[in-house]
């Protein structure tokens, strides 16, 4: 901690906060209670990032999170700039994404517009948060900013949010005192518990590794990585620790992108023992528990959230990256393993994956797309996906190569996020391909940040997958024999959307164009939007009634 000892203005030293933080972008759309706090900025280092809409903001500083692991931060005024913060807040907090939110407020000593806008913003965010504070003296400015970038990095990761009134930020206060942005050290399992789980393992007939969402961190893929090559175990993962390790992996089994009756939940209900890396109470469960069944060994951050579904027998509670270096030194493959079974879905699996994905039909069926996504990306590429059908049959059929290649969010899985999610990603490494991958439906939620895009000069492929209406409810409808009403919409012409914002427009005409298409688009450089009409009918015939006709005869 160090002193300084003059005067300054509140605005100017929560700005030196931040730089000390390391924060390098601010997101959001000020408001004139953030005026000074925009002066302050315009005088440091930290890029102002000026989106046309607060969820857009949130949305990309929730991302930088992400990414990063340390907190993005946006920006948004008092009364509706606040509350239009509220998705993104939920966003990252649900999703373990770190993220501070900064909002403006009028003056708390005196006030001459009464009510006006006035909203109890911090009350609002506390049930959505892990930090919400007002700020009413600057010169705790520098104790509150460490504790909320604290908050929001340290396990499990979420979102906080600083109330900045505007007489607070011209308040003349002490040149403070900066609080070192430490990083603080994880702690190690016991010693007891790893020694117990390695014997629980080589004890086990059928174990298998499930891959949540909360081992979706630095240094925790290789490690997990090494404890499969050393013991051959194979794995799964949820729809938010994908890429963890590598679909192409020989000991992959699959994603979870359905709740139960896909093929990987036979091996699921066949295995005595579940070494569980990360598991996150907000992804819908891949597995039941019930007493007496298979056991459970809880390998995570902290300890878990025991419900009737989930009750772990053991639980290695520390740094997971350790607990599986520390495990991998005392296991290799065990005698008594057998995992003939895990292979046998494995291969249906594939099967499945590989099912109609060269099928020329047009409009394009899901598998071809998914196919064709997967043929353009190279490695390193990211694809961020909105929340629509489209999500799972991603999930289900992308296999990843490295880790963070496939951003989903399936844990507020909203809509929206998808175009904010890759502009993120475009500008933390422009030299990757990047696409987002949105419904027509979830595309409109957030498309005005085009510009943006725009604006900051990014390099973006945006595929919009048309079948205007909002697919998934749609489908959810029809499998439960309802009359197909309501959620049917028109569209814009894409085509012209995307180029009145000076962006690329263009339409996949045939599915023999797509492929071509979007490596020229790559090639090209700079925005463009692709418009692919879809054909939903194999939704019914795959993800239900094809599973539960065929699903367990392996």
């Amino acid at each position: 901690m160090t002193r300084q000892g003059t005067k300054i203005k509140a605005s100017d030293l929560l700005v030196k906060a931040l730089e000390n933080e390391g924060v390098e972008y601010i997101f959001g759309v000020p408001g004139e209670e953030n005026l000074d706090f925009l002066d302050s900025l315009r005088k440091s280092n930290i890029r102002l990032i000026l989106t046309r809409h607060e969820q857009g903001a949130g949305f990309m500083a929730a991302t930088y999170g992400r990414m990063t692991g340390k907190a993005g931060v946006c920006l948004a005024t008092l009364g509706p700039g606040a509350t239009n913060l509220v998705t993104a807040a939920a966003y990252a907090q649900l999703g373990a994404m770190p993220m501070l939110m900064i909002t403006g407020q009028k003056p708390i000593k005196a006030s001459k517009q009464g009510q006006f806008q006035i909203l109890d913003v911090v009350a609002m965010m506390r049930p959505i948060t892990k930090f919400s504070r007002q700020i009413v003296n600057g010169n705790s400015v520098p104790s509150l900013v460490r504790e909320a970038f604290r908050l929001a990095e340290e396990e499990r990761p979420g979102a906080v949010h600083l109330e900045f009134p505007e007489d607070i930020a011209v308040e003349q206060v002490e040149n403070g005192e900066l609080f070192p942005a430490l990083t603080p050290r994880r702690p190690d399992c016991s010693e007891v518990a790893i020694n117990e789980a390695v014997s629980m393992i080589r004890s086990a007939k059928h174990p298998l590794l499930l891959i949540g969402a909360g081992a979706n961190r630095k240094r925790i893929s290789e490690a997990l990585g090494d404890f499969v090559e050393k013991t051959g175990i194979p794995f799964f993962n949820t729809q938010m620790g994908k890429g963890v390790i590598g679909g192409h992996h020989e000991q992959y089994i699959g994603t979870a992108a359905l709740s139960a009756g896909d093929y990987l939940h036979c091996a699921i209900d066949y295995c005595d023992l579940v070494i569980n890396a990360g598991h996150d109470v907000v992804e819908k469960p891949p597995f039941f528990m019930e007493h007496g069944e298979k056991k459970v060994i809880h390998v995570n951050f902290n300890s878990a959230v025991v419900d009737e579904v989930y009750f772990p027998q053991l639980e290695l509670i520390g740094d997971i990256a350790s607990s599986f270096r520390r495990m991998s030194e005392r296991l290799g493959p065990v005698d008594g393993h057998e995992f003939d079974y895990f292979m046998r879905v494995r291969n249906e699996v594939m099967a499945h994956i590989s099912e109609r994905a060269d099928d020329p039909a047009y409009p394009m069926l899901p598998q071809r797309i998914v196919a064709d996504v997967r043929a353009v990306m190279p490695e390193d590429g990211v694809i961020a996906l909105d929340n629509g059908t489209y999500k799972i049959w991603f999930a289900r059929n992308y296999l990843t190569t490295r880790p963070n290649t496939v951003l989903l969010d399936n844990a507020l899985a909203t809509m929206g996020a998808g175009l904010p999610s890759a502009m993120m990603v475009s500008m933390l490494y422009p030299n990757r391909c990047v696409m987002a991958i949105c419904g027509d439906g979830g595309f409109m939620m957030n498309s005005q940040e085009l510009e943006t895009a725009i604006r900051l000069d990014l390099n973006l492929v945006v595929l919009v997958i048309r079948d205007d209406s909002y697919g998934m409810i749609r489908w959810k409808q029809a499998d439960l024999k309802m009359p197909d009403w309501g959620l049917e919409f028109g569209n814009p012409d894409f085509v012209k959307y995307a180029e009145s914002y000076g962006a690329s427009g263009h339409r996949v005409e045939s599915s023999d164009q797509f492929v071509p298409l979007l490596k020229r688009c790559f090639d090209d450089g700079g925005i463009h939007l692709v418009e692919v009409p879809i054909d939903y009918s194999e939704n019914q015939r795959v993800l239900i009634d094809e599973l539960a006709e065929r699903a367990c005869v392996v």
